[in-house]
């Protein structure tokens, strides 16, 4: 259902505003359970998960793009001016929609759904706070083979809009389940039988390449800054690294960024069995 709109502020369209006021949105979008898909690709990849559309806001020359899947979508349909003037920034890719959220699974949830048999590769990321970084890694654990991932009490959220852009999609296609308690989080994935790496920059541990993975392995990657919590270094089974170049080292670059990091860590684990 097409609804042609003229005025910036008309209330039918608060979903989209002021897209870049961080704590506004994290505060509005949990209230009414959407998340915001941008551009083409990303709206199919939402909709092809099961995720219902609450509207779509875009201009008349992108609705021929979107007609085979939006079905009868309530569209709002603005001009270029309106749509910048609407969400604050020039959107390249078009349309924007405004999905509704699928209940999360609990971490035991998570694990009791992934498929029986087979090596077993989660990922667990401890309050990582940018958005951009956990979309990327989403990205890079879905392409490479990574079953699960599962976010601490703190981390940013997936179905952020940024991460979901950065994602280019990949938050739909890899489940997650967020922990309830930090502090004993990773007993849950023990007590499944999940092997728990702590991936560090000290190269005075043993290298990941040199692991031998067992059927279930979860990697913990830690937050942009400090990375792990002594206490997750701590609780793991074992801490690992990724093995730097001496050249590298002698020259003051001692680690990777956490993106960066996880692609390694990622391929890395397809080892013995990955997925």
């Amino acid at each position: 259902m097409l609804e042609y709109v003229t005025d910036a502020d008309d209330p039918r369209l608060s979903d989209y505003t002021r897209l870049r006021d961080v704590e506004l949105r994290k505060s509005l979008e949990a209230e009414r359970g959407l998340f915001l898909a941008e551009g083409e690709k990303v709206i199919r990849r939402a909709i092809g998960t099961g995720h219902p559309v609450r509207s779509v806001l875009t201009t008349r020359r992108w609705l021929p793009s979107l007609a085979d899947v939006l079905g009868d979508a309530l569209v709002y349909v603005v001009s270029d001016e309106i749509m910048s003037g609407i969400v604050g920034f020039q959107v390249h890719r078009g349309a924007l929609a405004s999905m509704e959220r699928l209940p999360l699974p609990s971490v035991a949830g998570l694990l009791a759904g992934l498929p029986a048999g087979g090596a077993r590769r989660l990922l667990v990321l401890e309050d990582l706070v940018d958005h951009g970084n956990v979309g990327a890694i989403f990205r890079c654990a879905a392409a490479l083979g990574v079953d699960g991932i599962v976010l601490s009490p703190r981390c940013a959220d997936p179905l952020y809009r940024r991460a979901v852009k950065v994602s280019m999609g990949a938050v739909f296609s890899i489940p997650y389940a967020r922990m309830d308690d930090w502090f004993t989080g990773l007993d849950q994935l023990r007590a499944a039988g999940y092997r728990t790496l702590a991936l560090t920059p000290d190269q005075a541990v043993t290298p990941l390449d040199a692991v031998k993975l067992t059927d279930r392995v979860a990697l913990l990657l830690g937050s942009e800054g400090d990375g792990l919590s002594s206490r997750w270094l701590e609780e793991a089974d074992e801490p690992v690294c990724i093995r730097m170049s001496p050249a590298a080292m002698a020259s003051g670059v001692d680690s990777l960024n956490v993106v960066a990091a996880a692609a390694i860590a990622c391929h890395g684990l397809m080892r013995n069995g990955g997925s």
